[in-house]
């Protein structure tokens, strides 16, 4: 397996981008030992690319972009605003020489038809990610998707929805992103959808069934790495864990609940245990 381990901008700030803050996440991440940081693009696009390229630089730091769609960039309504927006973070990625951007990439979060998804839906999505995959290409960048729970989209919930829609555009620069938390709630197991995606992943949020520390949750740990082990796993692992211990996160990611790790234990626990599990 060829592993990068990595941390999400959230574990160390609220995903509200501003410079002094992205510096303090970059040289956060670099200190705690991890390989990359993933930059959740702000959806303004306000982001000098140059300088952070510099600060990632001046600390040994990789990085991997994501992108989580608004409402006013639902595919499913919106084709032409979300394509332009997915354009301008393929661009950003490009900028900063990294060749992965993932997030959720299928719909606005929150945005609900009242329906599942259909038909018609799954072909104006197809239609988006077909010319976004080949702009990316050119760039040099892969996409991966995210698909969440239930309670956020009606558009791609599980691995399964996020990979037959893969299909449907042929493209081979198209990939599926995990996060372990929404598969808590919408996967029959953590076991099944690494193995029907294959080599089809290439990114994972690590993160536990409450948002805590790894390994305290019902999140079933064991499973996840057997089946990563089996599909010989080449991607990033990145821990997306929150802290009530961080400014503003509890009203940005509905954490009420106050943490019983500050963000520093967090993730240099959560990378420690990470690590234990793929030498195990």
């Amino acid at each position: 397996m060829k592993i990068k381990f990595g941390a999400s901008l959230l574990s160390w700030i609220t995903p509200v981008w501003n410079p002094e803050a992205g510096k303090y996440a970059i040289e956060k991440t670099a200190n705690a030992g991890f390989d990359l940081i993933e930059i959740l693009l702000p959806s303004s696009m306000e982001f000098n690319a140059k300088e952070v390229k510099q600060q990632l630089k001046d600390n040994n730091l990789e990085a991997a972009c994501s992108l989580n769609l608004p409402k006013e960039a639902h595919i499913a309504f919106y084709p032409k605003a979300a394509e332009s927006l997915i354009k301008q973070a393929i661009d950003k990625a490009s900028e900063l020489e990294t060749d992965f951007l993932g997030g959720v990439l299928h719909g606005g979060i929150g945005v609900f038809s009242g329906n599942p998804l259909t038909e018609n839906e799954s072909e104006i999505i197809a239609e988006v990610w077909s010319n976004m995959a080949d702009y990316a290409k050119e760039k040099g960048v892969n996409i991966g998707i995210e698909p969440i729970n239930r309670y956020e989209t009606y558009v791609c919930n599980t691995a399964k929805n996020v990979l037959d829609l893969i299909s449907k555009t042929g493209k081979d620069n198209l990939f599926l992103h995990l996060d372990t938390f929404h598969m808590n709630i919408e996967e029959n197991n953590f076991y099944d959808p690494i193995i029907l995606a294959g080599k089809k992943l290439k990114h994972i949020h690590m993160t536990e069934s409450h948002r805590g520390m790894l390994g305290e949750g019902t999140v079933n740990w064991n499973e996840l790495f057997k089946a990563l082990k089996e599909i010989n796993f080449e991607g990033n692992l990145v821990l997306e864990n929150f802290s009530s211990s961080v400014p503003g996160m509890q009203q940005m990611v509905s954490l009420w609940q106050k943490s019983p790790h500050n963000a520093q234990e967090l993730a240099s626990g959560s990378l420690e245990f990470m690590k234990n599990h793929i030498i195990s």
